[in-house]
């Protein structure tokens, strides 16, 4: 995964807070509230994190303006070809196996990034990203060191305000890797011009590559059909990207959401308990009279098993649990 850069985005983003600030003053009652809402959502999803984390108060109150749980999700087009046709046939047969298991992890985190996307009013298919990029393990390396669910590298991962450093590697956890990677699919999705496709494509090839291949070989055109013009001159793994995904959704939706669960994977919930710095996981296991790797897959993200030194840091643990570890911690 590439890092994005746009030289002119610190200009647009403080024209359009000027323009947001001068005609709110114009607009009262349900108007400017709608209004509002729509320069909001248009505005988040065009601008990384790693450009408006230095403003948390007007993040927080764009974030405010905006209602979206009543909004329609946008869905992602589903392409029938024959590059599609041959991964649903493979998923089929020759790696059923594969896909099942699949299927099976996706109980862990599916309620977790749905309800992200939702939040988002971004496509609910996005789900299936982490599915081929990972296989849904936080715990997944690539051979050019991808890390995590969304497989960050680490300049972008840092770009978009994840921690990436000897004790903590937030591309590892879950929950924050994929508040970073929604902002930066929103951000592909804007920077080339509305298509998913592209966006998806550029999520795993670089944004810059496949811009220059659109430019070259697509004419220039944004949108989902000019993936399947460029698609023979992307990498061999970007090629294969979009129509894996497309696949692995169609037959997710034929099977149902609950197709392949047997009990055996639990959503993944928690409750934070802070502790001192250079508290092992293993000791919090013990406090709470849990196996070691309950506490572990939690906290895929605390790489060395112990809380960063000199600071006091949240760790997730079962629910209900949090007085239990803060007496044995307190002894």
């Amino acid at each position: 995964m590439s890092t994005p850069t746009d030289n002119g985005i610190h200009s647009r983003i403080n024209k359009s807070d000027e323009f947001a600030e001068s005609w709110q003053e114009r607009f009262s009652g349900a108007f400017r509230l709608n209004w509002l809402k729509t320069l909001s959502v248009v505005t988040l999803l065009a601008v990384p994190a790693a450009w408006t984390k230095d403003d948390p108060v007007r993040r927080a109150a764009m974030l405010d303006a905006i209602d979206v749980t009543d909004a329609p999700t946008r869905a992602l087009p589903l392409e029938s070809n024959a590059r599609v046709d041959r991964w649903v046939e493979a998923f089929e047969t020759t790696r059923r196996l594969e896909f099942e298991g699949l299927m099976r992890r996706r109980a862990l985190f599916s309620d977790m990034i749905r309800s992200k996307l939702r939040e988002r009013n971004m496509p609910e298919e996005l789900l299936y990203i982490p599915v081929i990029e990972s296989g849904l393990s936080p715990f997944a390396v690539s051979r050019v060191s991808a890390v995590g669910l969304w497989q960050f590298m680490s300049p972008t991962a840092l770009q978009y305000g994840l921690r990436v450093d000897e004790h903590v590697d937030e591309r590892r956890d879950p929950v924050r890797a994929t508040d970073a990677a929604l902002e930066y699919l929103a951000w592909l999705h804007g920077r080339f011009g509305g298509s998913w496709y592209l966006a998806a494509a550029a999520f795993n090839g670089g944004p810059g590559r496949v811009e220059r291949i659109v430019k070259r070989h697509g004419g220039g055109v944004m949108a989902d059909d000019t993936f399947w013009k460029i698609l023979p001159y992307l990498p061999r793994e970007t090629r294969e990207y979009v129509p894996k995904m497309i696949a692995v959704t169609k037959l997710a939706a034929e099977a149902g959401p609950d197709a392949h669960f047997d009990g055996s994977i639990q959503p993944y919930s928690y409750e934070n308990v802070f502790v001192p710095g250079n508290t092992t996981l293993a000791g919090v296991a013990r406090a709470l009279e849990v196996d070691a790797k309950v506490i572990r897959d939690l906290n895929p993200h605390l790489i060395r098993g112990i809380t960063p030194p000199g600071e006091i840091y949240g760790v997730r643990i079962p629910e209900g649990g949090s007085r239990q570890v803060v007496d044995a911690l307190a002894n």
